[in-house]
């Protein structure tokens, strides 16, 4: 076959450019990661920005270190546990025009494309004195882990994909008057990725009289892309501000900015851009009550996902066109008593993606369902659950690489569970 080579650089670049960025949809829209604390988990990450229970508040909104008057250390993980299915799905593969052959659509529903994936985060906030404060952290904001095992039939268009990056955070705080208090801070962004894809072993099942179609025979189960931790790093920063009305009432806003990664593997360059993130929260307790009320809306901007570049593979850019997308989340805590806090949040978050659909990114609109508890172990020291049941919606896709063709429904939903110990010296 002739254009044998010509058609693999060709699916090369539309499969690199839709792993890429493939979500395995067990934390927000598009590859978004919320893993900073269990507390968040627990609510929804309803209020996250300025409730500032934990020293995991810096990850959120650097400006709520100013109301902490004690160093504060949180330390945790997040276990993601994903279920990803495709179903109703047809897998039609390449034709062989001049002997008259049409390829007929075969069964492809996959129902195991989910994983199981551990993020880990550690935050500390350290007071200098009734104005200053700094802060240190490390955790994740984007990640995700998809595999379409050897038995998804229609494989260009699955595979395996890891997307890991980890943000290393130096932040301060200043605190101008009993009201009003600011904050920045410098983000050092690592990313590293794992893009795995093959041809379907059923690209090709038609005639082959006396060898003359070899060549896309050989196609079936060939691999079209094997990049193994390709990595990088980018440098992004943070600001915010918080308000406090009085004791029970403050609201906080913020507003961070994400590079774009570079990530190498040898002398071939794929560049991969990040959302922008703003979030306005807001706390009340209610006055001679145990009950406390938050909120959060979150905006990210996803529509500056527009391309992926490529530089030394021989592929050109990957355009993709996604939408600016947006939380909305309340939540509740009750203070039992001296030794439990319980909480439980809300959720609704919108896709990132518009009219482009991808059986290997499940995306939609979904919906968080949280709960989770303090228990403090003394007045300086506490443990954190947290739990989220995320579910998705169906998602009708069609895609068509001019060779090969699918379609089929997706669907994506997963658990949270969060543990983390904080302390304060």
């Amino acid at each position: 076959m002739n254009n044998s080579r010509l058609f693999k650089k060709t699916l090369l670049a539309v499969t690199i450019a839709t792993t890429s960025i493939a979500s395995q949809q067990a934390m927000a829209a598009g590859f978004q990661l919320n893993a900073q604390s269990a507390t968040g988990i627990g609510r929804a990450f309803a209020g996250d920005a300025v409730i500032a229970d934990n020293a995991s508040v810096m990850a959120r909104n650097p400006a709520a270190m100013a109301l902490f008057d004690k160093t504060a250390l949180s330390l945790g993980f997040e276990t993601i546990i994903t279920d990803i299915e495709v179903k109703d799905a047809k897998y039609t593969g390449a034709s062989a025009a001049p002997l008259g052959y049409t390829a007929s659509p075969i069964n492809s529903n996959y129902d195991d494309a989910g994983s199981t994936s551990v993020a880990p985060n550690i935050h500390l906030i350290v007071p200098v004195n009734d104005q200053f404060a700094w802060g240190v952290n490390a955790y994740s904001n984007f990640g995700t882990r998809t595999d379409f095992g050897d038995s998804f039939v229609g494989s260009e268009y699955g595979g395996e994909t890891e997307i890991m990056s980890i943000n290393f955070g130096l932040a301060g705080s200043y605190r101008v008057n009993e009201q009003w208090s600011f904050g920045a801070g410098l983000d050092l962004i690592y990313g590293q990725g794992t893009l795995k894809r093959n041809f379907s072993d059923s690209f090709y099942t038609g005639p082959n009289p006396g060898g003359l179609l070899d060549d896309v025979v050989a196609v079936n189960g060939s691999s079209i892309l094997d990049i193994d931790k390709a990595d990088g790093w980018g440098v992004g920063f943070n600001v915010g501000t918080v308000f406090e009305l009085d004791e029970n009432n403050r609201f906080g806003l913020s507003y961070r900015y994400s590079p774009d990664i570079t990530a190498k593997d040898g002398s071939q360059e794929i560049t991969l851009p990040l959302p922008d993130m703003a979030e306005f929260s807001g706390y009340h307790k209610i006055e001679d009550t145990k009950f406390a009320v938050h909120y959060s809306i979150q905006y990210i901007g996803w529509a500056a996902f527009d391309k992926i570049e490529f530089k030394n593979a021989g592929i050109p850019e990957k355009e993709y066109g996604w939408q600016d997308g947006w939380h909305y989340a309340i939540g509740g805590t009750y203070y039992l008593n001296n030794d439990w806090t319980v909480r439980a949040g809300y959720m609704y978050d919108t896709s990132a993606q518009d009219k482009i659909t991808s059986i290997s990114v499940p995306d939609s609109d979904r919906q968080w369902f949280s709960t989770g508890f303090t228990y403090h172990i003394d007045s300086s020291s506490n443990v954190d659950f947290g739990f989220t049941y995320l579910v998705g919606e169906d998602v009708t896709v069609t895609e068509d690489l001019g060779v090969s063709s699918i379609t089929g429904t997706t669907r994506a939903n997963a658990i949270l569970v969060g543990l983390q110990y904080s302390r304060s010296f």
